[in-house]
């Protein structure tokens, strides 16, 4: 009964880092976005400021250029991490399954103890 109780906190852990973890992606989503909104706004400034607003154009703001580079780069990574959560949430679907599991033996082998 002890490994069972043992499993239980372990399956409890498991959970709860798990979701920790999908709480840190949104939260980098999450900054990624706002990162990305003002590099939008400062090129829109940019262009404004300059009056050309085609990235080919010979003469158009280098500065423009790299953000909108940094820009491109923070919604690849955005991307990513959207696919990272879509894994990790079906990761912490099966942990919670498993966790029910654990718990429900121990409730069976000691019916006297409550759930965690």
């Amino acid at each position: 009964m002890k490994a069972r109780n043992s499993l239980l906190r372990l399956k409890a852990f498991q959970v709860k880092e798990k979701k920790r973890q999908l709480q840190q992606l949104q939260l980098m989503m999450d900054e990624f976005g706002r990162m990305s909104d003002e590099l939008l706004q400062q090129i829109a400034a940019e262009e404004k400021k300059s009056g050309i607003t085609d990235p080919a154009h010979f003469a158009y703001s280098t500065y423009a250029k790299s953000a909108r580079q940094r820009a491109d780069n923070l919604a690849v990574s955005v991307d990513d991490l959207r696919q990272q959560r879509s894994v990790a949430e079906a990761e912490l679907a099966q942990m919670e399954i498993d966790y029910e599991r654990a718990a429900a033996l121990e409730m069976r082998d000691n019916p006297s103890r409550k759930r965690a």
